[in-house]
């Protein structure tokens, strides 16, 4: 076994797999949470929430803690976490994966149009709103980057987030609070209610959140959707809880 813990960077539903695979296994590990959600979702075993305090403080704690590896579990659009732990185990000659669920990927029913950012979701809905009156925009893109449609005031928009936006938000919009997973049949009755036009949602990718994507194919919704960021090319990178805990056995616990 290992001298020291893995640092497990988390936040997501297959980090809280792994860590309950490797405190089971009896390996020692300890989860960090950005601490962006109020009332977070933990995982079992030892848990630190809160920023690092950017590459270096990243670095000073996996100095200080004795860390032997980082497993980068995630979302897709934590740039700024996963940069820096690639950065920081480039530095430190650390083994670096990272868990990535796979993408969604549009099916002959689903009518999406791909962007590359939120800046260009807000220019496809400006674009949309120019040319239908009263369009209706379902907003699942969480609430940092509600601002960015900030702008747009001649549209309207249910935006559903965890906890409330702190940025400034649509003049014409409702908050849905909720937190996933959601079924087809409620998906499908929100979508329907709020009379949603289009769906504007990142390709998280997973089954968390499936569902309004069938929902909306099945409404005749249109999608837009933000494209994933690209990843470091330092580390490595599995698509599946399994496949992670192989890739510890075989890199960080000697089998």
């Amino acid at each position: 076994m290992s001298s020291g813990p893995i640092l497990l960077l988390g936040g997501t539903g297959e980090a809280r797999a792994v860590a309950e695979h490797l405190v089971a296994a009896d390996i020692a590990v300890i989860s960090s949470l950005a601490g962006r959600v109020r009332d977070p979702r933990l995982p079992v075993g030892d848990v630190r929430i809160g920023g690092f305090g950017g590459i270096d403080g990243l670095a000073d704690w996996i100095r200080t803690h004795h860390v032997v590896g980082v497993v980068d579990a995630t979302h897709p659009f934590a740039t700024t976490m996963t940069d820096h732990a690639a950065t920081v185990a480039d530095r430190m000659a650390l083994p670096l994966l990272r868990v990535r669920r796979p993408a969604w990927t549009p099916t002959a029913d689903d009518s999406w149009v791909t962007v590359p950012d939120m800046r260009a979701a807000a220019r496809e809905i400006e674009t949309r709103a120019a040319r239908q009156r009263d369009l209706r925009v379902f907003l699942t893109t969480g609430r940092q980057d509600v601002g960015v449609f900030a702008g747009i005031t001649d549209a309207r928009f249910l935006i559903r987030v965890v906890d409330p936006p702190t940025s400034d938000l649509p003049a014409l919009h409702r908050i849905l609070r909720s937190r996933g997973p959601y079924d087809l049949s409620s998906e499908r009755e929100l979508m329907r209610a709020n009379e949603i036009d289009v769906l504007v949602t990142k390709n998280s990718g997973g089954e968390l959140t499936r569902a309004k994507l069938t929902a909306a194919a099945a409404l005749g919704v249109d999608v837009v959707m933000v494209d994933r960021p690209a990843e470091p090319a330092s580390g490595d990178s599995v698509d599946s809880v399994a496949a992670a805990i192989d890739w510890v056995r075989d890199h960080l616990t000697g089998g």
